[in-house]
């Protein structure tokens, strides 16, 4: 489905193989706990997710297919004071996101499949892409993240994602979307 937009499909807590561990969950709140700047925090992040990266069993196999129409995103974690939030998404073959920033920092580490990432400027020229295989992690924090998320595989990609705010309040991290 090629050009479909990322629209969380919130799925809820619970009925997961397996959820983020709790020394990530805890490393998470460390870092949060530091008040660092933006960028900072999704650096720091980052960090602790190279360490506590989960294989794709995170989610059951059911949630592993996907979604025919767009990916899905699967709730992990949302932290109770609504500082951050942990998100399985499952990108099927030829699926993307629309060009698009965001609210808040945002670490994405990659479990299965290859995500390409095209990258753009504030007057959205294009300024670089990026193949994230797996195991690969990054972390970005606004301005300057404006970005599109494709599954240019012939594979479902899985990737886990901890966005800086509550995902189940916000309903999603973009901030606009850009045509």
């Amino acid at each position: 489905m090629a050009g479909t937009v990322l629209q969380h499909v919130i799925t809820p807590r619970g009925g997961f193989a397996a959820g983020p561990t709790d020394d990530l969950i805890a490393a998470v709140r460390h870092v949060i706990g530091m008040r660092a700047d933006w960028a900072r925090t999704a650096e720091l992040v980052a960090d602790q997710l190279r360490g506590y990266l989960p294989d794709p069993d995170i989610l059951t196999p059911d949630q592993q297919h996907g979604h025919p129409d767009r990916p899905a995103g699967h709730v992990l974690h949302a932290e109770p004071d609504g500082t951050f939030s942990i998100l399985g998404l499952v990108w099927r073959p030829g699926q993307s996101t629309r060009i698009h920033d965001h609210i808040t920092w945002c670490v994405v580490g990659v479990l299965r499949g290859v995500e390409h990432e095209d990258l753009y400027d504030d007057e959205l020229n294009l300024i670089g892409t990026r193949e994230n295989p797996v195991g690969e992690v990054s972390g970005f924090a606004p301005p300057g993240d404006i970005h599109r998320i494709r599954n240019t595989g012939t594979r479902t990609a899985i990737s886990l994602h901890i966005y800086g705010t509550d995902i189940t309040r916000t309903g999603s991290s973009a901030r606009r979307y850009y045509n």
